[in-house]
């Protein structure tokens, strides 16, 4: 007899862009399992990370608080507790298979069991933890790629993260990820309510799909951004030297281009797209588990990523800047018949705004002094305020180098980027200027949207460090 109290699977993927599902309105994907959440379930279309890297994201979603409220600013900062110890506590049986990033990668963060698999290509931080994946692959009797054997490769710096896969395809990680989900599923005695949170590392970098599957998209139009040197020259200091930077440094195995060709930003792109299908292919194939082992219907399934890439549209590499390629995210609730589908929501969130959603529907009371506002009104289809601004952060960190912390404010309209260190910033008019391209930061005719703006950053940094200190102590320890 089904539970009562819903089942819950939370799919995270890393660094996975909004335009990547052929559903929201980009054809050139092949996305038929994700194009089906989509289209069966709701979708919030304007949702931000708090965060524009994944420690500080994910601790933001796991907690409820902001970063300089969380504590994780950057990657490698110690993160211990999350909401799912509530989860755990209310009766859920709680497992991780995946990525979840935290510092150490051992730390249980209230599940029962935890089936680790962390970044493709790690160095820093304590990223040599060895993982489920690598164990397999040891086992296997194969070399895992990463950059120290990428570097062998005679193109190497040219290639712009993008690599073919070359070991057999269920060693790869987001195939092996979703494997391992589906195989505790058939095996782990059935257990409800079940809260399983499912991380695939893909399509994070290195871009590494088999060809096979990086050809259908080499073979398409696909869209890239022109960059011009006029946009590079007005965007802020800080951001020109992370340019130098990672042209400088292989992290996750990309050296970045300051001119790269369109073949180079094309195959780029094409790996890292074929990398999604990849994964959109491995959750119908979860959905189906859950289905045959008769989880499905007393389920609900919700999908979402940490933040974006911006595969050198802006002149930039990976993530750490406030564009919208990094900080709006897809964000997925499907549970037919039980909530209303086929809905598209375009209200102003923040992606840590699921936690208490998460929490509502497993019937456990969202704790005092959080920073999330719950979605749940608007997955249910009833009255629901969206946001007036959306706030990020992010602290210096191993590729985000120029700056001690930067801060974004966005409202519907408009975008603010601070930089506490330097008068470089910048300020998008989003009505008129969609792509982020003209920075008006130094613009007479805007002085006064600038300074209103940096008084709501102002106003909300102090407001949030006030309103939810202490939040650790209103949690049941």
């Amino acid at each position: 007899m089904a539970s009562v109290r819903p089942n819950i699977i939370f799919i995270l993927t890393d660094q996975q862009r909004f335009d990547t599902i052929n559903a929201l309105g980009f054809p050139y994907m092949d996305t038929p399992n994700l194009d089906r959440l989509v289209e069966e379930g709701v979708t919030f279309t304007n949702c931000h990370v708090p965060a524009p890297s994944c420690a500080p994201c994910r601790a933001s979603i796991f907690t409820g608080q902001y970063p300089h409220n969380s504590g994780v600013q950057i990657n490698g900062d110690p993160w211990d507790r999350s909401w799912v110890e509530l989860l755990a506590g209310s009766g859920y049986h709680c497992v991780n298979v995946g990525k979840m990033h935290q510092a150490p990668y051992s730390e249980a963060l209230g599940f029962h069991q935890r089936h680790p698999v962390e970044n493709k290509d790690r160095f820093m931080e304590g990223r040599w933890f060895i993982d489920e994946w690598d164990k397999a692959i040891q086992t296997r009797g194969f070399e895992k790629p990463g950059r120290l054997n990428y570097r062998e490769w005679t193109d190497y710096r040219e290639r712009l993260g993008a690599f073919e896969w070359t070991l057999p395809a269920e060693l790869h990680s987001d195939n092996f990820v979703a494997d391992r989900a589906n195989w505790w599923l058939r095996h782990y005695p059935k257990t409800e309510p079940l809260f399983l949170q499912i991380g695939f590392p893909g399509p994070h970098p290195p871009y590494d799909p088999p060809l096979e599957e990086a050809q259908p998209y080499l073979n398409k139009d696909l869209p890239l951004l022109p960059v011009s040197q006029e946009e590079l020259d007005a965007q802020p200091e800080p951001y020109r030297g992370m340019i130098r930077h990672n042209c400088e440094v292989d992290h996750d195995s990309v050296v970045h281009q300051e001119k790269p060709t369109e073949e180079q930003r094309k195959r780029q792109r094409a790996y890292y797209l074929a990398n999604v299908t990849m994964i959109d292919r491995k959750i119908g194939e979860i959905i189906d588990t859950l289905e045959s082992q008769g989880y499905l219907e007393n389920s609900i399934v919700i999908f979402s990523s940490d933040h974006g890439d911006a595969l050198t549209d802006h002149g930039h590499s990976q993530k750490w800047t406030f564009y919208d390629t990094i900080t709006k995210m897809p964000l997925i609730v499907w549970a037919p018949g039980r909530y209303e589908g086929g809905r598209k929501i375009d209200g102003l969130c923040s992606l840590m705004d699921i936690g208490p959603a998460i929490l509502e529907m497993a019937g456990v009371a969202v704790p005092e002094k959080t920073a999330a506002k719950s979605l749940l009104p608007a997955i249910e289809g009833k009255a629901w305020e969206e946001r007036e601004y959306v706030f990020a952060e992010q602290g210096r960190d191993t590729n985000f180098t120029e700056s001690r912390y930067e801060t974004m404010v966005r409202s519907r309209d408009w975008k603010l980027v601070h930089f506490v260190d330097s008068e470089d910033g910048q300020l998008f008019d989003l009505k008129a200027d969609p792509e982020e391209i003209q920075n008006l930061w130094t613009s007479p005719d805007h002085q006064a949207k600038k300074q209103e703006l940096l008084d709501v950053i102002l106003r909300w940094r102090m407001e949030s460090s006030y309103d939810y200190s202490g939040w650790r102590a209103k949690w049941p320890s």
